[in-house]
């Protein structure tokens, strides 16, 4: 039992860099993708249905070639009909293999989803095997120490820090992540780095936490791909991770691989699976998950496909019948749709 991976991404979810993100996820996937897309941290906006509808576009048409089953759930507040901790609202979360949350407000996010029946089926279904990907404000509610942005940005409040959700903390990784690590939005006039606070408000705000910290700030359009598995760590994307443990400055660039451990001494959580979590939740997340799922097509053969497209697009019919040739003996079709080809597994194929 293995625990999945886990992107963070500094911005950009929706752009091509984040593309590639999720698409690197999805060609490591055992089957077909099935997505949840949480809307939460921006369920206090009247179009927080918008925010996710678009990632959710995205993600259908970036990723069509994989045939992803995506839902998206409006769990936005509680006490309400669309509440995190509505069971029926929350059931797509226990069939995913690739989880999402992006945008929106971190303290609010974490005033949500704390304790709630999402996050508690958000992690079950990481610890069986499904990918998260977080972005922006969800990157930041993650930690074991959220940046409270907009109240502080916005609304003028006192230098502090609000409990996170602490993710990584099961994995003994005291981690605060810091999404916009670059962000230059303010121009020459103001300094709107670190995720909007600037420099010299961020070395304040650092000082506040506890000496155990270590701070992860992830560049604009970048990504933090974390493998509790393998416990390496790769960096995708035009920027850098910057890594701040006991008061050293590790700076990590595009397409770089480094240890987990360059963030603290993990511990792998596969011994205990299910500690922390309701019983109910963790059996549910079992029983999702013995659930036989629909087969994903190999990554040879997706390029396979891909290839025969071109060959398409360039009107080369003998290849691309040659090219068709070859994805069947690996045991699947291509069916070509209005919205562009997908693979269907086919019967007595090479699979």
């Amino acid at each position: 039992m293995k625990p999945g991976l886990v992107v963070l991404l500094g911005s950009g979810e929706t752009s091509s860099i984040g593309g590639q993100a999720f698409e690197s996820v999805v060609r490591q996937l055992p089957a077909a993708p099935r997505i949840a897309v949480l809307e939460t941290p921006a369920g206090f906006e009247l179009n927080s249905a918008v925010v996710a509808g678009r990632v959710a576009d995205f993600l259908s048409q970036r990723l069509q070639n994989y045939r992803p089953e995506i839902s998206v759930i409006p769990a936005r507040k509680r006490n309400t009909q669309f509440s995190p901790d509505s069971p029926e609202l929350i059931r797509p979360l226990l069939k995913a293999n690739l989880i999402f949350m992006g945008p929106g407000s971190p303290s609010y996010a974490v005033r949500q989803l704390q304790n709630s029946l999402a996050w508690h089926s958000l992690i079950a279904r990481h610890r069986l095997g499904a990918a998260v990907v977080l972005a922006s404000a969800a990157v930041a509610a993650i930690s074991a120490y959220a940046l409270p942005v907009y109240e502080i940005y916005k609304v003028g409040d006192e230098l502090g820090w609000r409990p996170g959700l602490d993710f990584f903390g099961a994995y003994g990784l005291p981690l605060v992540c810091i999404p916009h690590w670059n962000n230059a939005e303010g121009g020459a006039t103001l300094d709107t780095s670190r995720c909007f606070m600037g420099q010299e408000r961020f070395a304040q705000l650092v000082a506040l936490l506890p000496r155990e910290m270590t701070i992860v700030g992830i560049d604009e359009h970048t990504a933090l791909v974390v493998d509790l598995s393998s416990m390496q760590c790769q960096v995708l994307g035009h920027g850098g991770v910057t890594v701040i443990k006991d008061g050293r400055e590790q700076k990590h660039a595009a397409q770089e691989n480094f240890p987990l451990a360059v963030l603290g001494e993990a511990r792998h959580a596969s011994r205990e699976p299910s500690s922390g979590l309701p019983a109910a939740v963790w059996e549910g997340a079992l029983a999702a998950q013995a659930e036989p799922a629909p087969p994903a097509a190999p990554p040879e053969v997706i390029t396979l496909m891909e290839q025969r497209q071109i060959s398409r697009d360039q009107r080369d019919w003998a290849r691309a019948d040659h090219l068709r040739e070859q994805i069947a003996a690996y045991g699947w079709i291509v069916v070509d749709t209005r919205e562009g080809p997908h693979l269907e597994p086919a019967v007595g194929g090479r699979l």
